[in-house]
């Protein structure tokens, strides 16, 4: 089962919709003029965020999954507003899942919106962005590093095309959580839980990345603390596991959210450096002097 298909699944949902409150709690704050996503078109990164120009990127593989007839993301309408492919806005697909049973008859267009959030769709490497270096601002990563095929060198290239002062947004699965637990027990034979394909990262080694490439880490946080489960209502009778959590342990949450900021060390500028001349110091010299010869 691909991420496309797990996020439709009942923990699919659980974990998209809290990853969705982190990233939109951070982009809503950030600034700037172009903002960027790879991958995951499920989770609309850039919907709470202002910036004039966003970009959605997709790699080869998402982009096939796309256009296969009767395979689409839940969070996605293929209809058109100028030209641009847009997002569908909040409230027009159910978050339970209730647009799959439309799946086989064609959505209705919706009315045309001035105030639509208009985010261009792009094809493209991960590892070979298309857009000049330090010209973006955000560049939003939804479990994006486990399902390339370099991670790291994906990361250096959000390192190249972000902005000093841009920042990068990531999310992803946990290791040390139940739902890691239950997935190393899926390799083994008992069933897979979390998407079958994909490398997962520990957050740790993915703070490590970032310090290397001089991004300073300035918010991370766990959740989705609910055991492996895959009945909405037995999800739903565990909710308290989250706020428990959040105060006994917070390291176990099943995803985890970092934000950076791209630190660039600038030069200090002294201005020109007048030159002193040194003026020579006159050196005395004793006279002789007669004495007057006493009588």
């Amino acid at each position: 089962m691909g991420l496309q298909h797990w996020l439709q699944t009942p923990p699919g949902r659980y974990a998209l919709a809290w990853e969705q409150a982190q990233i939109d709690r951070v982009v809503s704050d950030i600034f700037g003029y172009h903002a960027l996503q790879l991958g995951n078109p499920a989770l609309q990164g850039l919907s709470h965020n202002r910036m004039p120009h966003r970009w959605l990127a997709l790699d080869d593989a998402e982009q096939v999954r796309l256009d296969l007839p009767g395979v689409r993301p839940a969070c996605l309408l293929p209809e058109h507003y100028g030209g641009e492919p847009v997002y569908a806005e909040p409230g027009l697909v159910d978050a339970v899942g209730v647009a799959a049973e439309n799946a086989q008859q064609p959505p209705e267009p919706l009315p045309a919106d001035p105030h639509a959030i208009h985010v261009e769709h792009l094809q493209c490497d991960f590892t070979a962005l298309p857009f000049p270096a330090q010209s973006l601002d955000l560049v939003v990563l939804p479990h994006t590093l486990e399902w390339v095929d370099d991670p790291h060198a994906c990361l250096r290239e959000v390192d190249r095309v972000l902005m000093p002062g841009g920042q990068v947004v990531i999310s992803g699965f946990n290791t040390w959580s139940l739902w890691g637990v239950r997935q190393q027990l899926g390799r083994v034979g008992g069933g897979w839980y979390l998407p079958q394909h994909g490398e997962f990262l520990a957050p740790r080694r993915v703070r490590d990345w970032l310090r290397l490439l001089s991004f300073e880490v300035t918010q991370g946080r766990f959740g989705c603390y609910r055991p492996a489960l895959c009945s909405p209502l037995w999800l739903h009778r565990w909710r308290f596991m989250d706020k428990a959590g959040d105060r006994w342990w917070p390291v176990f949450g099943a995803v985890y959210f970092l934000a950076a900021i791209k630190r660039v060390p600038a030069m200090r500028l002294v201005g020109k450096v007048h030159m002193r001349t040194q003026r020579r110091a006159v050196a005395l010299q004793p006279v002789a002097q007669r004495r007057a010869k006493t009588e």
